[in-house]
């Protein structure tokens, strides 16, 4: 266990550092970052000062330490735009972001899980035939398509739900809705698959036989066994969703890291977006550490190694 959590740490923290890297190295993508801010009309002179404030004119090893020890002190730069602490910006959307990633996460684990279950009770019938091609289609499906289409229905043609903003929870449904189905096909073949392998082991068999009611077998049993690596995507699935979610953001115009982020390329405010491209990729590293953390704790192979 010990050894395992040792490689996971040693990875985590290279594909950390890695990450800093190619966000740091976003500073320099357009080339001169002072000419970028100042515009091509800029004199000599202006540029200068511009290097010279940003610290531009110090070798690019220097700068990269430099930002990478304010990053880890919670210090992100400084909006070219919004003329404020990124953080400050970061930490007054991240609420709406986190919201939407949870209510999306919780609606594909309501259809995934019974789904899975149900298709995995009996295989090649009707019902897994449904299951499957409702996974297909969510996997073929873009996701700024079926939010369109629902907004387009239940926003408004019927006038169900809201179709931007984020004030109340009926503001969540349309965008978790469009973002949790994406995720669906996935955490249901894998119930799927682990419930029939469960399904045809000998300790069922054996509760089976013992007379073990079929409720008791079906989730006392076979479920909690075949829910442990769905726990382990779910997680990884969170971190996804959290840096995916800009397109479902600025659909329905919630005020979240996604469309911030959107924002931040229209204004070419390059701070703003490394900023936000190394918290999400923070975000997705440290669930899919716990996600290994917990595999390894609910796998006695991996705990007793």
């Amino acid at each position: 266990m010990l050894a395992f959590l040792s490689k996971r740490i040693a990875v985590a923290i290279l594909v950390a550092l890695t990450v800093s890297m190619i966000t740091f190295s976003m500073n320099y993508l357009t080339g001169d970052p002072a000419i970028a801010m100042a515009g091509e009309n800029a004199t000599e002179a202006d540029l200068d000062a511009i290097r010279e404030f940003y610290g531009y004119d110090r070798p690019i090893p220097v700068q990269y330490i430099s930002w990478l020890t304010n990053a880890l002190h919670g210090d992100l730069g400084h909006s070219h735009y919004l003329n404020q602490p990124v953080t400050d910006e970061i930490m007054a959307r991240l609420p709406a972001t986190m919201t939407l990633g949870l209510f999306a996460l919780i609606f594909a684990l309501a259809l995934s899980i019974p789904l899975g279950v149900l298709a995995a009770i009996r295989p090649n019938s009707l019902l897994d035939r449904i299951a499957l091609t409702t996974a297909v289609v969510g996997q073929a499906m873009p996701s700024f398509w079926f939010a369109l289409t629902m907004m387009l229905w239940f926003g408004i043609n019927w006038q169900i739900l809201p179709v931007s903003g984020a004030d109340t929870w009926a503001h969540f449904v349309m965008p978790s809705i469009a973002l949790g189905y994406y995720i669906t096909p996935g955490v249901m073949r894998l119930t799927r698959a682990g419930m029939l392998d469960v399904l045809r082991s000998d300790y069922i068999r054996t509760a089976r036989a013992k007379g073990v009611s079929k409720f008791s077998l079906l989730f006392k049993h076979a479920l909690r066994n075949a829910i442990i690596p769905v726990v382990s995507l779910a997680a990884v699935q969170f971190g996804f969703m959290l840096g995916g979610s800009i397109v479902i953001e600025t659909i329905f115009s919630i005020n979240g890291l996604g469309y911030l982020a959107w924002e931040s390329i229209q204004r070419a405010d390059l701070p703003m977006m490394q900023a936000i491209v190394l918290v999400l990729s923070f975000f997705y590293i440290a669930l899919t550490f716990l996600a290994d953390v917990l595999n390894a704790w609910l796998d006695p192979r991996i705990r007793m190694g």
